[in-house]
């Protein structure tokens, strides 16, 4: 067991919340063990307060000067193991920065920009993992129990820091006693949203089901259009609190919500750490590898079509999470698809809301 032990993963929200569940995997073997996890600045306000976890910020954009502080910050320290979980080239230099007997990082296939010269050990290679089981390669790599087992998936947990506050203040957002459907509509990238007139219909259709419906979301101007786009296709009455939450919030409202339909992006990763079931929009990445891992069932995709026109091959024929490019892709995504695994959702979660 190690003393002490480093995490370096900088973002996404998505990833870092798969990560949440490693880290606590390892706190429930081994809670002697202090947890420094360097992060990025905006997935650090999500996981502050993240019991028995010293977060140290790497601000990327301060160029040099972010490597010259994460060097200060830890100045004659010594870590018995880091596991570098990031490929990106920053990152590796930033691995340069942390001084460990250890650095563990993805076996050579994964290991892309060069992350395979900036580690001593790497974990084994996996056949077609998620995301999440590729960060539990780590936890396998130090010795724990792996999280995948020879019969069937182990589930992972999470315990999400999140306030009193916080949540009293995303269950004054909502009067009645109506369950709630969060629609977060859109992903970093706009080829990845889907169009407004689905989500609207979605919308509405869960409003005649005797959902109160939100809109979640940052403050991008994308994640504005789209939902003044979505509210005014849909004529019911909405909840809009885009670019009107705090991550923490954003959380506290994805735990109080019933169900969640987004496409490839964040909250919906969210939404599965505080166990609220997710149906998932997919068209451009493979949802075998980034989709709402405990919710699998219940995705949307289109991808295998869409990889399929591109390459002329299978998805089992091409090199695992291949990505499917074009701005018109999940246009392919139809209402009646949404819908149906939406009524399955409800028919497995909520029957009496069937």
């Amino acid at each position: 067991m190690p003393k002490s032990l480093c995490l370096l993963r900088l973002s996404a929200i998505g990833d870092v919340c798969h990560a949440v569940a490693m880290v606590q995997h390892i706190q429930r073997h081994w809670p002697e063990t202090k947890i420094t996890w360097v992060i990025g600045k905006i997935e650090a306000n999500l996981l502050a307060g993240l019991p028995g976890v010293e977060f140290v910020i790497f601000d990327k954009k301060a160029g040099l000067q972010g490597f010259k502080d994460l060097r200060a910050a830890f100045k004659g320290q010594k870590f018995d193991v880091l596991l570098h979980m990031q490929v990106a080239f920053r990152a590796s230099l930033a691995s340069l920065c942390i001084p460990a007997k250890v650095k563990i990082g993805f076996d050579k296939s994964r290991a892309k920009e060069g992350q395979w010269l900036f580690t001593n050990q790497k974990i084994a290679s996996q056949t077609h993992p998620h995301v999440l089981e590729g960060f539990f390669g780590f936890t396998e790599a130090l010795g724990l129990p792996p999280i995948v087992k020879a019969s069937s998936k182990a589930t992972p947990q999470w315990q999400m820091p999140l306030s009193d506050q916080d949540q009293l203040w995303a269950s004054e957002q909502f009067s009645g006693d109506k369950p709630i459907a969060v629609i977060s509509p859109a992903a970093s990238k706009a080829e990845r949203n889907w169009h407004a007139q689905g989500y609207a219909a979605i919308a509405n259709s869960l409003v005649k089901r005797g959902f109160t419906v939100v809109l979640c979301g940052g403050p991008t101007e994308l994640e504005k259009t789209l939902s003044e786009q979505i509210i005014a296709a849909s004529g019911s009455e909405l909840v809009n609190l885009v670019a009107k939450t705090s991550l923490k919030q954003l959380l506290a409202v994805l735990k109080l919500a019933h169900l969640v339909v987004a496409p490839d992006t964040g909250p919906a990763h969210m939404a599965v750490t505080v166990g609220t079931p997710v149906v998932g929009l997919y068209a451009h990445s493979n949802p075998g590898r980034t989709g709402p891992y405990l919710y699998q069932k219940y995705v949307v995709s289109d991808y295998p079509q869409a990889i399929f026109k591109q390459y002329q091959k299978a998805v089992s024929q091409l090199p695992w999470g291949i990505r499917a490019k074009g701005g018109e892709l999940m246009q392919a995504i139809t209402i009646e698809q949404v819908e149906e695994k939406l009524a399955l959702l409800i028919s497995d979660f909520y029957p009496e809301l069937g």
